[in-house]
């Protein structure tokens, strides 16, 4: 006769499961509604339209969400994660700041055309406004850190001039953040030349002048 009772090891296993399987519906959520946002804009992308992807109800988003709001939190999370574990390794392996300035900025781009989805759902949720921000803007702190790092380890190994690095730093955000705009309206638009347009921009606005500028 078999018993009714489950083992320590059995229901660790059970808990183990549900905890996947939970975690994969969760981030199948998420990518919907990245999709969905992209496609549609923040407005009309509903918990409906995005249950709709998904193929599953707008009550199992519920289930896993407290609504939109804490829905589009998740999805601004998930895409600057992505983003930082896409870009970090490339900037890492540099042996100086601005071989690293350059390799932050080209792989922002490429992470753009790669993942074309992520950054334009970012900027449809960035444009829909509102009294307050649509998610917490902590999430993109890691990436401005990270450009004022490399621009004052620039400055103290002489290798970038004298500036005012919090300017410069949202300069090159703000630039790279164009980027999808830009790929919305020009979808044939050639990445690679924009990203070396800017790595030279910025190599000629960091710079010292006693490093005149040449290839990497």
């Amino acid at each position: 006769m078999r018993s009714n009772f489950k083992t320590t090891e059995q229901e660790a296993a059970d808990r183990g499961r549900q905890s996947f399987i939970e975690a994969a519906r969760r981030a199948q959520i998420i990518e919907c509604a990245i999709d969905a946002i992209a496609e549609l804009g923040f407005a009309q992308a509903s918990l409906a339209k995005i249950a709709k992807r998904a193929g599953i109800s707008t009550g199992v988003i519920s289930y896993y969400f407290a609504g939109k709001d804490d829905l589009i939190r998740e999805v601004a999370a998930h895409v600057y994660e992505v983003g930082r574990i896409f870009i970090e390794p490339r900037v890492q392996q540099q042996p100086d700041a601005r071989r690293a300035l350059h390799a932050f900025i080209k792989a922002g781009v490429d992470f753009i055309g790669a993942k074309p989805r992520y950054p334009v759902a970012i900027m449809n949720i960035s444009r829909a406004g509102g009294e307050t921000p649509r998610f917490d803007r902590s999430v993109e702190e890691p990436r401005r850190a990270g450009y004022t790092r490399i621009l004052g380890w620039g400055q103290e190994t002489g290798l970038f001039r004298t500036f005012d690095i919090p300017v410069m730093a949202a300069t090159i955000i703000e630039a790279l953040d164009y980027v999808p705009q830009r790929l919305v309206a020009e979808p044939d638009l050639d990445l690679k030349a924009y990203a070396n347009e800017l790595v030279t921009l910025f190599d000629l606005a960091t710079r010292h002048p006693n490093f005149p500028l040449s290839g990497d």
